[in-house]
């Protein structure tokens, strides 16, 4: 039984291997994410060997390139792991010097000074709390609220209650757009957006062949989510980011909105952050981690994503297994229920997204066994994909970077392939397709939606229901 739900690792030197990276792909990983947070150096490598096993394994990988943003973030520690003591004094300065045990650099001179006594500064993802105590004219002086604050370099920093606008790209975000489009990425992920015009901007420095994910963690982007959603291809609730900005027991509550909104507007969804944060060291994940990914597909999430448990972890083959293994569970249950489970899906006076929601309950008929989706953009593959049929989703496409970027939805299979030249073209090329997949047999049933005429794209007009061997 193959897995609906889509998984996404992320690259590190952890899985910086041939044989590594094939393993991953085997045990049910379906997109790879470079961190741009992080050094890249020798990425084009590892793109390469990601392409080859994707060849290999006759299975299209899906990149996801994830920009900075406006992250904040401390500079290097001239010892690693230093040790900093609960109530000690620690100095927050624009100096650009290594930092110690005493004091690290904090290249933001304008937030620097906007910093006032009671102030306080988390570093870490929020793990470690500082508070403000005094200022000097280029620097903070701090104490240490956490027991065992252990510092390192280049870790972020979050200041509640500061506010930073971000509305425009960054010159690294732009430098590093350019480098996921000639590394062939097929998601650029957009880091601390707080409402639509980040999305609008990238969209034209990129190819039309490529997605843009919005990722949610912070208040303002909560406030303006509808403009979001409707202006991006998907969204990520990165949970770490956005608990330290709205509190850890509002993030639940906010995880099944925006699961809920995407659905609405066909717009699909990826949970991210520590989803199996104890695997980094240990090979069995707690129960609480089951859990929580099991809620995230059970909510209807398309997607569930592994951070450092497969970038620097030392189990990453065995975290993916885990979440394979529950994503598998969950979904036979839901499946067995599926009435509890379908969606609704707004179509607002879209005739496309209509004619597409009329074979919703088709599809859930035991006799239907695939929708074989001709899609030249990936929209109509989008829209099929939300609707959470129980057939299986083909989606055809002659554009290999529409397929790779596709591959990345809940249920879908895609196969690239020529464009049809006309109806008995698209037939031919189906009846082909369905030859080769093992799962159709005679006398099975199998939409077909294409756009007619063919070749344009965000065009499908038509479905038939073909029988098998008829």
């Amino acid at each position: 039984m193959e897995k609906k739900a889509k998984i996404i690792a992320t690259l590190g030197p952890a899985i910086y291997s041939e044989t590594k990276l094939k393993k991953l792909v085997e045990y049910g990983v379906d997109a790879f994410r470079v961190n741009y947070s992080h050094n890249t150096q020798g990425i084009y490598k590892i793109i390469k060997l990601i392409r080859k096993v994707e060849k290999n394994m006759g299975k299209k990988l899906s990149l996801i390139a994830d920009l900075q943003g406006v992250k904040l973030r401390i500079g290097k520690v001239e010892k690693e792991n230093q040790k900093i003591y609960y109530n000690q004094k620690f100095i927050f300065d624009n100096k650009k010097k290594f930092g110690n045990k005493n004091r690290i650099n904090f290249p933001y001179p304008k937030i620097l000074k906007r910093l006032k006594k009671g102030n306080k500064i988390l570093i870490d993802d929020g793990k470690f709390l500082f508070k403000v105590i005094g200022k000097t004219r280029n620097s903070v002086i701090t104490k240490c609220k956490s027991q065992n604050c252990i510092l390192k370099s280049n870790k972020s920093v979050h200041i509640p209650n500061i506010d930073i606008a971000f509305n425009k790209l960054t010159s690294k975000d732009k430098k590093d757009l350019r480098t996921a489009v000639k590394l062939g990425c097929n998601w650029i992920a957009l880091s601390y957006l707080q409402n639509e015009k980040l999305i609008l901007e990238t969209r034209k420095l990129i190819k039309k062949d490529m997605g843009i994910i919005s990722k949610i963690e912070n208040k303002h982007a909560l406030k303006n989510i509808e403009k979001i959603i409707q202006a991006t291809d998907s969204i990520m609730i990165a949970r770490g980011d956005l608990a330290i900005d709205i509190g850890h027991s509002e993030v639940p509550k906010v995880q099944l909105s925006l699961i809920k909104k995407c659905s609405q507007f066909s717009k699909s969804v990826i949970v991210a952050t520590q989803m199996l944060e104890s695997m980094i060291e240990n090979n069995t994940a707690t129960r609480a981690e089951i859990n929580d990914i099991a809620t995230a597909i059970f909510q209807g999430a398309d997607t569930v994503m592994l951070s450092a448990e497969a970038a620097i972890g030392k189990f990453p083959a065995q975290a993916v297994s885990t979440m394979s293994q529950t994503i598998l569970s969950t979904e036979k249950y839901k499946r067995k229920h599926i009435e509890d489970f379908k969606n609704s899906i707004i179509a607002n006076r879209d005739p496309v997204k209509s004619i597409l929601l009329s074979v919703k309950n088709i599809a859930y008929n035991p006799n239907v066994k695939a929708i074989i989706v001709f899609s030249n953009s990936g929209k109509s593959a989008k829209l099929v994909s939300a609707m959470r049929p129980a057939a299986k989703i083909v989606t055809i496409s002659p554009n290999v970077n529409i397929c790779r970027q596709v591959s990345l939805l809940w249920g879908v299979q895609s196969i690239n392939s020529r464009d049809a030249s006309g109806w008995k073209d698209m037939m031919s090329i189906s009846s082909e397709i369905i030859k080769k997949l093992k799962f159709i047999k005679k006398n099975d049933f199998v939409i077909i939606t294409a756009g007619l005429p063919f070749g344009k794209a965000g065009m499908t007009n038509m479905i038939r229901l073909y029988k098998v061997g008829s």
